[in-house]
């Protein structure tokens, strides 16, 4: 492992710290499925954890500032039939969660901002394609409703989840596959798979664009993810089963930019990446340190930076994205490390002396507005994910547009029930006030809501609300003039 004595970095001091006991999460019967993921989701606003159920698959979602202890009784998400294998936050919408499951679906699902009174069981989409049980799935970075998931079908299948329907699929991998990391604009993802092979995949062409056999020389389970700058960080083993990391350039898979052996350990290390500051956190299951590394441009390339070490081994780890940490205490990353019965928050903070808002540490980062559309993107269409300014603190958008599908999944579902009887049109004909009361009960629906998701056509429902209104002027009017 090298460790340079004198470098310079605003990073080198990094140092990590649990929260208090009060601020954890207690009480949360972590899963003991056999399946090498976090385990555990997070945003700006919930923290999701998958848990143990029986009778099929389950997740918890809790409010970040639901700290202490977790009522044994609190409302579960509970719609698959099988246990449940991945999640993931939408990065476009906060209130958005995808999870897969062992029964060979995907689900994406609508989280209300209120704690539920009664288990959340119905999603938003249920994605069927695979013939196997689905244990990944990813948003796409930049695009709105793409999402994409891999089954042990040895199938990729990317998603326009506004309409339900499958994009394209991929049937390139003849093993399992381990994971799958997007690029940073979303135009490439890269994979790690039982053959051994690290493949960098265009999904658009449908093509294997590059591939390197044996990264890491040993049998066990790899990860593989891109950097900002496009090149390709891995964790594996060695013949001798030593844990290792290396960073490849996937123009060139020859030889690596940088390969280093860490230690001995059976666990799967699993990275969580900040494009931000470039800093790469490792994880393993088992483990009970988190390492982290400085990827920079001059040698050797991965930077030792230091290692955060707590007394109990880690079930799994949840990453927050850079818009949910706390910018007045410098804190750069938090991790959710899982425990057997609990999750702890773990910040990490560069220790400076000033209050003042730090730029350095803190660069625009990626925010919740998608920049491209899933036609423009299924199109050829590249972009950059839309940065927001940190200075401030992170601020949610208030209002969120809705773009119209031509077809969606939605239109299916009924509307929920409301009183009608705030609606007087008694001498409004029968047919148009009840397409009139069901489309104005259905906007205000979606729009408290906050879907993605979007089903109506706006245009229409504004002219015969217009409408509706303008009868009840005339009525009025008329019953003006008959009382004079």
């Amino acid at each position: 492992m090298s460790r340079s004595i004198v470098r310079q970095s605003k990073f080198r001091h990094v140092f990590g710290q649990a929260v208090k006991a009060d601020q954890n999460y207690d009480d949360i019967r972590v899963s003991k499925v056999t399946w090498d993921s976090s385990f555990c989701a997070v945003n700006p606003k919930f923290l999701a954890v998958i848990v143990e159920s029986s009778g099929g698959g389950a997740f918890l979602v809790l409010p970040l500032s639901k700290v202490g202890r977790v009522d044994k009784n609190y409302p579960l998400v509970i719609g698959h039939s099988g246990p449940v294998l991945d999640i993931d936050w939408c990065p476009h919408n906060d209130n958005i969660l995808a999870s897969c499951s062992e029964d060979t679906t995907a689900m994406v699902w609508q989280i209300p901002d209120h704690t539920p009174s009664r288990p959340i069981s119905e999603p938003i989409v249920v994605l069927e394609g695979h013939s196997k049980r689905v244990g990944i799935i990813k948003w796409h970075p930049t695009a709105r409703n793409i999402l994409l998931t891999a089954g042990s079908d040895n199938l990729i299948i990317i998603w326009n989840v506004g309409t339900g329907e499958p994009l394209m699929t991929m049937d390139d991998h003849p093993d399992l596959i381990y994971n799958i990391s997007w690029n940073y604009n979303g135009s490439l993802f890269c994979t790690t798979c039982k053959d051994r092979r690290l493949r960098v995949c265009d999904p658009r062409k449908n093509e294997v664009v590059a591939e390197r056999l044996c990264p890491h020389e040993g049998i066990r389970p790899m990860r593989a993810i891109f950097t900002k700058e496009g090149n390709i960080f891995t964790t594996g083993f060695t013949k001798m089963s030593q844990r290792e990391l290396g960073l490849w350039d996937p123009t060139n898979f020859e030889e690596p930019i940088a390969l280093l052996e860490l230690d001995t350990s059976n666990g799967v290390l699993l990275p969580f990446y900040d494009p931000d500051t470039n800093i790469v956190y490792l994880s393993g299951k088992g483990d009970s340190s988190i390492r982290y590394f400085e990827i920079t441009e001059e040698p050797p390339y991965v930077h030792y930076i230091s290692t955060f070490s707590s007394k109990e081994p880690q079930r799994g780890m949840g990453f927050m994205p850079k818009r949910g940490v706390d910018v007045s205490k410098c804190e750069i990353a938090r991790l959710y490390k899982l425990h057997e019965r609990k999750c702890e928050p773990i910040m990490m903070t560069v220790p400076r002396k000033s209050d003042l808002f730090q730029d350095d540490l803190y660069p625009d980062t990626a925010g919740p507005e998608p920049a491209l559309e899933p036609e423009e993107w299924m199109h050829g269409r590249d972009a950059d994910p839309i940065l927001v300014s940190m200075r401030d603190g992170y601020v949610p958008p208030k209002t969120r547009e809705l773009k119209v599908a031509k077809k969606n999944v939605l239109d299916t579902r009924p509307a929920t029930r409301r009183s009608m009887s705030a609606v007087d049109g008694s001498s409004l004909p029968s047919l148009q006030h009840s397409l009139v009361v069901r489309l104005w009960c259905g906007l205000q629906e979606v729009v408290a809501q906050g879907l993605i998701l979007p089903c109506l056509d706006f245009t229409r429902v504004l002219e015969l609300f217009l409408d509706l209104q303008l009868f009840r002027l005339k009525r009025r009017k008329d019953l003006l003039t008959l009382h004079n």
